[in-house]
């Protein structure tokens, strides 16, 4: 017996959809821990994380007959905790890209050799990362979404992504490096 893994808590989310609350609380507990991760990592803030992971379940609770299993039920709210997190760090006027209004076009990366590195330092360094470099690596290399997702989360070109993940990457080594 296969099953689709966009069905995980089918079950739950059907119940869900018409009203039921235990099945909302249950859902709420399988993936609060996980959004939290994402809001924190986004955020910085523990305070401003809390609140856009409450607002997210709101939302997606509010939402969830538009929800036709196109993704799984994590994914889709993974999505509204994102877009939530981006959307505050506009409000609060922290620029994404500092160099929005240019295109930079580069060259294929050269696989450079890297010694390993303290897990610790680079923790260290991602919290040293200006803002805007902070969320570009925050939303590749941690949250797994390539440069066309990112373009259009961020409302960049997809080669802006490229280009600010390229210095994000070389600021976070130059970090690193000092520490």
């Amino acid at each position: 017996m296969e099953t689709n893994i966009r069905f995980t808590h089918k079950e739950l989310v059907e119940r869900s959809k018409s009203g039921d609350r235990n099945s909302q609380y249950r859902l709420y507990e399988l993936y609060v821990d996980a959004m939290y991760n994402i809001g924190i990592r986004m955020l910085g803030i523990k305070e401003d994380a809390e609140d856009i992971v409450q607002e997210s379940f709101v939302d997606a609770f509010k939402n969830l007959g538009s929800f036709k299993y196109e993704s799984t039920f994590g994914s889709w709210l993974k999505r509204i905790v994102v877009n939530k997190s981006i959307n505050h760090l506009k409000l609060k006027k922290i620029p994404i890209t500092p160099l929005e209004d240019h295109e930079f076009y580069l060259k294929e990366d050269v696989e450079e050799k890297v010694e390993a590195i303290d897990i610790k330092k680079v923790k260290i360094g991602l919290e040293k990362l200006p803002a805007g470099y902070k969320q570009i690596i925050s939303l590749y290399l941690i949250e797994g979404y390539d440069h066309l997702e990112i373009g259009e989360i961020l409302d960049i070109s997809t080669s802006t992504s490229k280009s600010q993940y390229h210095r994000a990457k070389k600021k976070l080594v130059e970090i690193i490096n000092t520490l």
